[in-house]
């Protein structure tokens, strides 16, 4: 039975979030400087703020029902971001708060937290099941527990340094470019090495440290996964900017990502102590391809909404630039047609994400709910390799002024300023500085630094397109298809059940392996930026 609900949430806002980030100490340099105060450090101001978000709308009614979820084996409300989806009606509210908050951020980082959390609670029950145990269910647990109740940010410490990439962890000549145990005691384990792209790693509160590749036997000391407080000792991180903070902030430069941005980090373990309780396998090397798999579907997935929320950012401006120019595209076919190509592309890949969510099945040993893998990979791959084409139609709705637009400063030039004011004006129900903001937008998000970090993220974030090639193809199944064909041709005599082509076959549809339980919530209302009425 669960546990009784939990009406009065323990949950953090923003202003906690950037009080909690005082309580650490975390050793981090930023363009070669040592950060006194993570939380005060004006370089990484933006990122600091993209998380916050995340606390503050968990806090507002409108979007409490998408922020928060109910977990089961507490009864509490939680996070959406430090919930174990139990449903497809999860896997949808998470892919639409993902959205809801990127849509105001550009990216809000602390996603990642629910997609390694879910990925660890499947990985400690396969680790159980496979030994006939406990202890890893029971390790896990406590410590969901602690970072629900402490409403925690983590930062996934996953892509190693790797070194030579044609060779495995243990034949690299530094062994400190992946992560991996040094020395086991009866108190935990010490781990030294390096993770190479650690999102938000300056300003959160722990890093779940996780392989980033299937093991061998011969690899069982890289194979760790284990939960370390920013601060721990041993632990350096040198970290970029967040955004944009720098020069001209009051003139109008750098619009949206002075405000909202994301470090990244590479994260230096030496030495490192981590106890008993916080390590969730140590030398399993047989389940990382389990662990990394399970994290990069649930990531994957998780990507399309925040992907959906930057390209509302793009469609949004986009239209704002017409009217700007003084167009309507919807009487002009010129510009109509490349607008609704932006949104096709942004819908169609949030459709994936969608039919991921809905085909999303339980997994057989945690209880937790998986999306969908094939749809959860086209959907990624989609925005991966089309967040190119989001860009060139937000330029070519736009106009050349997103990039030859005179500099900020000339605002407020008393020679220049007037005439620019003047000269520079289309659609006289459009004031000038109106128009030149939303093009400053455009140009921050799409032909600057922010915008090229927006597509080599797309692209590469959660792995790699043949990464997510390789998925579709493992996972599709093709053999139901080449069965369709034989059927139709009367080429049965062709049906051996040892050929690879059919060894893929499609699942149930509409049935428990694949749809909503009877009854079950699919999901909450959309929020009222989405609603289409």
């Amino acid at each position: 039975m669960n546990a009784p609900m939990n009406t009065t949430p323990s949950l953090m806002s923003g202003v906690d979030f950037r009080e909690s980030l005082r309580r650490h100490k975390p050793r981090v340099y930023v363009d070669g400087q040592l950060i006194e105060s993570v939380a005060d450090a004006p370089v990484l101001q933006p990122g600091i703020n993209a998380i916050a978000v995340t606390y503050d709308y968990a806090l507002k009614a409108e979007y409490a029902p998408l922020m928060t979820a109910v977990q089961s084996s507490s009864g509490k409300t939680v996070s959406r971001f430090t919930h174990i989806s139990e449903s497809a009606g999860d896997l949808l509210n998470k892919l639409e708060a993902v959205r809801l908050v990127c849509q105001e951020t550009g990216c809000a980082q602390r996603y990642l937290t629910h997609d390694a959390l879910n990925a660890l609670h499947q990985v400690c029950a396969r680790i159980d099941d496979a030994r006939g145990s406990t202890e890893h269910r029971a390790r896990f647990a406590a410590y969901l527990q602690r970072v629900q109740d402490e409403d925690r940010a983590l930062a996934v410490a996953m892509t190693d340094a790797k070194g030579d990439r044609s060779r495995k962890p243990h034949q690299q000549g530094n062994p400190d470019t992946y992560v991996h145990i040094v020395e086991r005691n009866g108190r935990g384990i010490v781990i030294s090495g390096t993770k190479a792209i650690v999102t938000g790693a300056p300003y959160v509160h722990e890093f779940l440290v996780m392989p980033c590749r299937n093991m061998g036997e011969e690899d069982a000391d890289f194979a760790v996964c284990c939960a370390v407080p920013v601060d721990a000792d041993g632990v350096t991180i040198v970290a970029r900017p967040a955004g944009r903070p720098g020069d001209k902030v009051e003139h109008g430069a750098a619009l949206f990502s002075r405000r909202y941005g994301q470090s990244t980090g590479v994260v230096v373990f030496d030495r490192v102590f981590v106890p008993w309780e916080r390590v969730f396998y140590a030398g399993e090397w047989e389940h990382s391809a389990d662990l990394t798999y399970n994290y990069a579907t649930h990531h994957r997935h998780t990507c399309i909404g925040a992907r959906a929320g930057f390209g509302d950012l793009l469609i949004g401006a986009g239209a704002l630039m017409c009217e700007a120019n003084g167009f309507d595209p919807g009487k002009k076919a010129s510009l109509r047609e490349p607008m609704v190509e932006l949104i096709k592309i942004v819908e169609g890949f949030f459709a994936c994400g969608v039919a991921a969510s809905v085909y999303g099945t339980r997994d057989p040993h945690s209880g937790g709910f998986m999306p969908e893998p094939v749809f959860s990979n086209i959907g990624k791959l989609l925005l991966a390799t089309q967040i190119y084409d989001m860009h060139r139609l937000a330029h070519e709705v736009s106009g050349g002024l997103i990039v030859s637009l005179p500099g900020p400063d000339e605002d407020h030039n008393p020679a220049t300023a007037a005439t620019l004011a003047e000269v520079l004006r289309a659609n006289p129900n459009v004031p000038y500085e109106k128009r030149i903001e939303v093009a400053r937008f455009l140009e921050d998000l799409t032909a600057s630094y922010q915008g090229g970090w927006y597509s080599v993220i797309s692209l590469h974030g959660g792995g790699s397109p043949a990464a997510m090639k390789q998925e579709i193809w493992r996972n599709y199944p093709v053999g139901s298809k080449v069965e369709l064909v034989e059927r139709l041709l009367e080429r049965g005599v062709l049906n051996d059940p040892n050929r690879a082509i059919t060894r893929n076959r499609q699942p149930g549809r509409c049935c428990d392996s694949g749809c909503s339980a009877p009854g079950q919530a699919v999901m909450v209302p959309l929020p009222q930026s989405r609603r289409k009425d």
